[in-house]
């Protein structure tokens, strides 16, 4: 084992999104997916294994932490003691820098921080391809966020072939495309995701369209993500995610994560950007709050256009961040 170090992993955004699994265990994902690491929100998580204890314990913003998310904390580390041939239990630390009611799901970057912290704890030597395939048995979207930039994971057929890589895109493109989040609620999912993805993947006819659609749809992002044409960028994103959402309506029984305000920002986007032509394209995850991808240029616009028609929602802007980073024990990280 090698001394501790702090494993900072950022939060990520589907553009293709990821919704059902074809392996539960192992947590491969129907259909490949694609995604943007976001440079504002990220965890930090710092892991000992040590004999002095007498189970894994797992503290979140100095909050001990049970259940089922130490469940998953455990699945990770018991991955990392089978690869370094070690039995110690660990104390794991972690801190989220992700705004409270952000609409931004801080288990990628959770997960994803602790494979590189346990891995480096551990004294294993792993490349970004097997840290992403560590940080996929806690969290599927946790897979992307081991890079920064666009990354695409690859749905694969087992765990050797099921992981994320960088994908390449135009420098301009990646250096002013912004992520604006609306949130509308904080509020817990009626349906949380791994139930509603196993529902909608066990019952909704519009399921096999929505895996066809997703891998055509990533077909032609690739190509506009490396010209650099935005516009086709938005276009395809904003399309898939409707797409996924629309297959949840025809589950049986039929579920949606919208609120009317989460219908009334996309139809309103929609509108808006048709009648005035500015670049701004919506996205929604498994939840209420929508995030709008748009250029630097934009963001202004975007956001006077928000606080006339949504005032009471939390806006939040952020843009492309970097994949995993190391910071030495004994320093404080940034807070």
């Amino acid at each position: 084992m090698t001394a501790p170090q702090w494993a900072r992993a950022h939060t990520n955004i589907a553009l293709i999104k990821y919704w059902g699994k074809k392996d539960a265990q192992l947590m491969l994902p129907a259909n490949d997916s694609l995604s943007l690491t976001l440079a504002d929100f990220y965890t930090d998580t710092l892991v000992r294994f040590t004999d002095s204890i007498a189970t894994d314990q797992f503290a979140l913003d100095q909050q001990p932490i049970t259940g089922q998310p130490l469940a998953k904390v455990t699945r990770v580390l018991d991955q990392v003691r089978q690869l370094a041939g070690i039995t110690a239990p660990a104390v794991v630390t972690s801190r989220n820098h992700v705004p409270t009611a952000a609409g931004l799901a801080s288990s990628a970057s959770g997960m994803a921080a602790l494979a590189a912290a346990a891995a480096q704890a551990a004294g294993l030597t792993l490349d970004h391809p097997a840290l992403s395939r560590l940080a996929r048995l806690g969290s599927g979207s946790a897979t992307r966020s081991i890079d920064g930039g666009f990354v695409r994971w690859f749905a694969g057929h087992n765990d050797a072939t099921s992981y994320a890589a960088p994908v390449p895109a135009a420098p301009p493109l990646l250096a002013d495309i912004r992520v604006v989040a609306v949130v509308f609620s904080d509020q817990p999912k009626a349906i949380g995701s791994t139930a509603g993805m196993a529902r909608t993947a066990a019952t909704s006819s519009y399921f096999p369209a929505w895996t066809q659609r997703a891998a055509a749809d990533l077909h032609r992002l690739l190509p506009a993500l490396n010209a650099g044409d935005f516009v086709q960028v938005g276009q395809i994103a904003e399309g898939n995610a409707l797409a996924m959402h629309a297959a949840t309506w025809a589950a049986d029984p039929p579920f949606t994560y919208f609120l009317p305000a989460t219908l009334a920002l996309v139809q309103g986007i929609q509108v808006w950007r048709q009648s005035q032509g500015v670049p701004v394209y919506a996205t929604v995850d498994a939840g209420p709050n929508v995030k709008l991808l748009t250029r630097a240029p934009h963001v202004a616009a975007v956001q006077r256009w928000l606080a006339a028609h949504f005032p009471t929602a939390q806006v939040v802007v952020t843009q492309a961040g970097p994949g995993i980073s190391y910071y030495p024990a004994g320093k404080e990280v940034d807070a």
